[in-house]
């Protein structure tokens, strides 16, 4: 294809991946009412662990309607994966070869489900943090809560342990394709271990080294079960080899 009909598949591919986002915004906005009211039951936990008065607060007058499309947008992006993910797909294939798809459809399939638990894993730990956080502050004081501020917060909460369940997953991938072996993943266990330890100590702040246990733990498994495919790729990688070692050797006899 010339450059001229790259750009016209790609304001395609753009043109579909925005629809299906904007169809699936109309379907978060429906939903808009029923997150909000799941996002403000920790609220409701604050204050009866608490004993004091707790509330989401709306400063601005368009606040409440800004942060249901906040809510309409992120859930649309969700629901519409499937098409803007195969929207992108469609543009890339026709540059791939063979086995390059092969670890993009096997990528694909592996990390959706790893984020969306992972993202499972950060709205659990979620409530735990809003009441161990706002319980720093002083027994008769009142926990009046920015909603726009609690929901960035728990967004990107939520989105940064997702994308973190999706990390072993690029290093399966970089071992299918050459770039890191199962050796060099093993050798930097003491590093990786370390990196998720503060990772998770970020992303659950404060004391609650329960929290961060719950996440660390899950998140080392992976690094380890990445390793041990590496490894097992890694294996057939040079029994494969030596198959054609032998080969090649017995056609030189």
């Amino acid at each position: 294809m010339s450059l001229g009909a790259h750009l016209i598949e790609l304001r395609k591919r753009l043109f579909l991946a925005a629809l299906g986002i904007v169809v699936g915004m109309v379907v978060g906005w429906i939903l808009s009412d029923a997150v909000l009211q799941a996002l403000t039951v920790p609220i409701q936990e604050l204050s009866d662990a608490q004993g004091r008065t707790a509330s989401l607060n709306f400063t601005d007058i368009s606040s409440a309607f800004d942060l249901r499309i906040q809510i309409a947008f992120t859930v649309g992006v969700v629901i519409s994966s499937p098409v803007w993910l195969y929207q992108i797909w469609a543009f890339a294939v026709p540059g791939m070869k063979r086995r390059e798809k092969q670890y993009a459809v096997g990528f694909v399939l592996s990390a959706v489900p790893l984020f969306l638990a992972g993202c499972a894993a950060g709205w659990f730990v979620m409530p735990h943090m809003v009441v161990l956080l706002t319980g720093f502050a002083p027994q008769d004081t009142t926990a009046l809560i920015s909603a726009r501020t609690y929901y960035d917060f728990v967004l990107k909460l939520v989105l940064a342990i997702g994308i973190a369940f999706v990390l072993p997953v690029f290093l399966v991938l970089l071992n299918f394709a050459g770039v890191l072996t199962a050796k060099a993943i093993l050798k930097s266990w003491r590093v990786a271990i370390l990196v998720i330890t503060l990772f998770t100590a970020i992303a659950t702040p404060a004391a609650d080294v329960m929290s961060m246990f719950l996440l660390a733990i899950p998140m080392v498994l992976l690094y380890f079960g990445a390793a041990g495919i590496a490894f097992i790729h890694d294996r057939r990688v040079a029994k494969r080899q030596r198959t054609i070692d032998a080969e090649f050797g017995l056609d030189v006899i």
